[in-house]
C-alpha cells in the first residue's frame, strides 16, 4: 500500500474503481462535446439560410416598420409606432386583411373538398387508377407564374375558352377579370385548380395509411359505403386534414403570384389582398415603412390564426 493509501485510508479496489468511473465520466463528457459540434456542422448551412433570409429580413422589417423613408427607399426619420397608426386609420389593414380572409374562404374549404372527393374516387379504382392520380397531382408541377400565364388566356374576355365555351351552352359570357364582381372569384378558380395537386396528393397519401382490415371488418357488420367514409375515413383521416387546413390557410393568406399577374389587385381593389398591398406600398410607391409595419401585422394575423386552429380546431383531431 502506498503513502497516498494510507493518508487517503481507502482500499485500493475502491480508488481503482472511483478513479474508472472519473474517466468514464470524462469520455461521456467529451463524447457528448463532439456529438454536439457534429450535429451543429450538419446545421450550419439550414441555420446560416434561415439567418440570411429568415431572422435578418424579420428584422429588418422590425427596424424600418419604426422609421419613414424617401422617395428613393432611403431611410430618413424615426417615427415610432406612426407607420401603425397610418395603417389603421387609412383602412390598408382592414380591407386587405377583408379581402384575403373573402380569398381564403373561397379557396381553402373548396380546394379540400374537392381533393377529397377525387381522392375518394381514385381510392378504390381498380381500373386506371394512375392516370387519374397523374391527371389529378398535374397542376402541382406548374409554377404559380405559367399557371396564371395560362388561365389568363382562359379569362380573356373575347378569346377565352371559358367565354367560347358558355357562348355554346347558351350563356353569356362572363367578365371574368375586369368585374369587380367577378375578379376576386375568378383569381379563387384559378388558385382552386392550382392547389389541387398539393391537396390531392396529401390526401390521398393519408386515405392508403388506413388499414383495410377496418373496411373488411365495417363490411362484415353491414355497413355501406357512406357509413364506412363517414366512421372510418374522416376520423383516421383527421390529421391529414388538419395538416392540409392548416397549410392551405398560411398559403391562401401569403398568395401573390397570381394576383400580380391576372388583376394586379384590380379591378377597383377588389383583388388587393394583404400580400399584394405590401408589395405595391414597398416596391412601387416605395414606402418601406408602411410595408414593413403591413408585413409584421400579417405575420401576427397567420400566427394567430394558427395558433387557434392548433387550440380549437386540433381538438377534433383523431390520433391513433
Amino acid at each position: 500500500m502506498s503513502e497516498l493509501d494510507n493518508q487517503w485510508s481507502l482500499p485500493a479496489g475502491t480508488r481503482r474503481a472511483s478513479a474508472g468511473a472519473g474517466l468514464r465520466t470524462v469520455s461521456l463528457k467529451r463524447l457528448r462535446i463532439r456529438e454536439n459540434m457534429l450535429a451543429y456542422a450538419f446545421l450550419a448551412p439550414s441555420l446560416l439560410l434561415f439567418g440570411v433570409f429568415l431572422f435578418y429580413p424579420l428584422l429588418r422589417s422590425v427596424y424600418l416598420s419604426l422609421y419613414s423613408t424617401d422617395p428613393a427607399g432611403r431611410v430618413a426619420s424615426f417615427v415610432g409606432t406612426e407607420n401603425f397608426k397610418a395603417l389603421f386609420t387609412s383602412g390598408l389593414f382592414l380591407d386587405g386583411i377583408r379581402v384575403t380572409a373573402l380569398f381564403a374562404l373561397l379557396t381553402v374549404p373548396s380546394g379540400m373538398l374537392i381533393a377529397l372527393v377525387l381522392a375518394a374516387f381514385t381510392h378504390n379504382l381498380l381500373r386506371g387508377k394512375r392516370l387519374f392520380q397523374f391527371a389529378f397531382s398535374l397542376p402541382m408541377v406548374l409554377s404559380v407564374g405559367s399557371a396564371a400565364v395560362i388561365w389568363k388566356f382562359l379569362f380573356h374576355p373575347s378569346l377565352g375558352m371559358l367565354n367560347y365555351g358558355l357562348e355554346q351552352a347558351g350563356f353569356a359570357p362572363v367578365p371574368w377579370l375586369i368585374s369587380p364582381k367577378w375578379a376576386l372569384l375568378s383569381v379563387s378558380l384559378m388558385t382552386v385548380w392550382m392547389n389541387l395537386g398539393f391537396n390531392y396528393i396529401i390526401i390521398s397519401s393519408g386515405m392508403q395509411g388506413i388499414p383495410d382490415d377496418m373496411y373488411e371488418s365495417a363490411k362484415i357488420d353491414g355497413a355501406g359505403p357512406v357509413a364506412m367514409f363517414r366512421q372510418i375515413t374522416i376520423p383516421l383521416l383527421s390529421p391529414t386534414l388538419f395538416f392540409v387546413l392548416v397549410v392551405s390557410i398560411i398559403s391562401a393568406f401569403q398568395s401573390f403570384g397570381q394576383i400580380n399577374i391576372l388583376t394586379q389587385g384590380g379591378p377597383m381593389n377588389s383583388t388587393n389582398v394583404f400580400v399584394y398591398s405590401i408589395y405595391r406600398e414597398a416596391f412601387v410607391n416605395f414606402r418601406f415603412g408602411t410595408g414593413s409595419a403591413q408585413a409584421l401585422m400579417l405575420f401576427l394575423v397567420i400566427m394567430l390564426l394558427t395558433l387557434v386552429q392548433f387550440k380549437w380546431v386540433e381538438r377534433k383531431v383523431h390520433y391513433q
